[in-house]
């Protein structure tokens, strides 16, 4: 299968890096040179430290390599393609501009999905001269690590669509959950409510980050706590969901204020260096405003 990913960013190299291992072959397709050069150098940089750990053969490493290109030229990325994944920023006019233009030149019945967290599948695929060919791909960071890919059936998707998404989840090792559209599907409704509420007893000083933290890794066996895994999404992120979710779901997912500040503040998490706790490559080495008032 030919494969092409809109978007070299976190997401966008990580999914093409998974649909590359699963055996596809993958463009990966970003505006600027150097965006995608980057998003190809932390694929190697993924696969190398797979190598390290003994997670990947080298034969595996150079057989992905092998399968994967990238490309400015939209035309030359998609034209191919038996499924366009878009994987740019969670705004739903970008989202639907960059699947409407990448629909000019695919094929009748290539399949295009959006990796939207939280964004109506239903809105995106209205773009589209033929929407049933539309489904939500939700994969999860980090991509080549998280098991997990919500299938968004949107209200056009077709049912052949629908199964091809499914056995494209599964042929790449991941486990397919099909949801229908609804405002943050299942993951990302249930997940910011657990964050937001976390970050409202920080904001009223219930119990440190750490310690929040702490209690559902240990309490829940979560394996990371609501805290740190709002860093590592980016507070920018969540701050875009909340919002979306408030618009369509009422007041229980008003952003807190502390929330708002940090995203002023441009302390957006782990790829900033900065959330609510401290980061240094990729490691918390502390707690933001840790002995001030914040």
């Amino acid at each position: 299968m030919n494969v092409c990913v809109l978007g070299a960013g976190t997401m966008g190299h990580g999914i093409a890096q998974v649909s590359a291992m699963g055996g596809h072959d993958v463009v990966l397709r970003d505006i600027d040179e150097d965006i995608v050069e980057r998003g190809l150098d932390h694929v190697r940089e993924n696969l190398q430290g797979g190598v390290d750990r003994g997670k990947v053969t080298e034969a595996e490493r150079d057989a992905t390599l092998e399968r994967l290109s990238g490309t400015t030229d939209l035309e030359t990325a998609v034209a191919d393609a038996d499924l366009v994944v878009e994987a740019v920023p969670e705004n739903e006019e970008l989202k639907r501009d960059v699947l409407s233009e990448a629909e000019e030149y695919v094929s009748a019945d290539c399949v295009v999905a959006s990796n939207t967290s939280s964004i109506s599948v239903t809105g995106i695929a209205s773009a589209l001269d033929d929407p049933t060919r539309a489904i939500g791909l939700h994969f999860f960071n980090p991509v080549h690590i998280m098991g997990l890919v919500e299938v968004v059936v949107a209200e056009q998707t077709s049912e052949s669509t629908r199964k091809f998404a499914e056995e494209f989840v599964e042929g790449v090792g991941k486990t397919a959950v099909v949801v229908e559209d609804s405002p943050g599907f299942a993951s990302s409704r249930l997940g910011v409510a657990l964050g937001v509420e976390a970050m409202r007893m920080v904001q009223e000083g219930v119990a440190s980050a750490r310690d929040i933290d702490a209690s559902m890794e240990l309490g829940y066996n979560h394996p990371m706590g609501p805290i740190e895994l709002g860093d590592v999404v980016g507070l920018d992120v969540r701050l875009g969901i909340l919002e979306h979710l408030r618009e369509e779901l009422g007041e229980r997912f008003r952003p807190p204020t502390i929330l708002r500040k940090k995203v002023r503040a441009g302390k957006l998490g782990k790829k900033s260096g900065e959330g609510f706790y401290v980061w240094e490559d990729g490691e918390i080495v502390g707690v933001s405003g840790e002995g001030d008032d914040e």
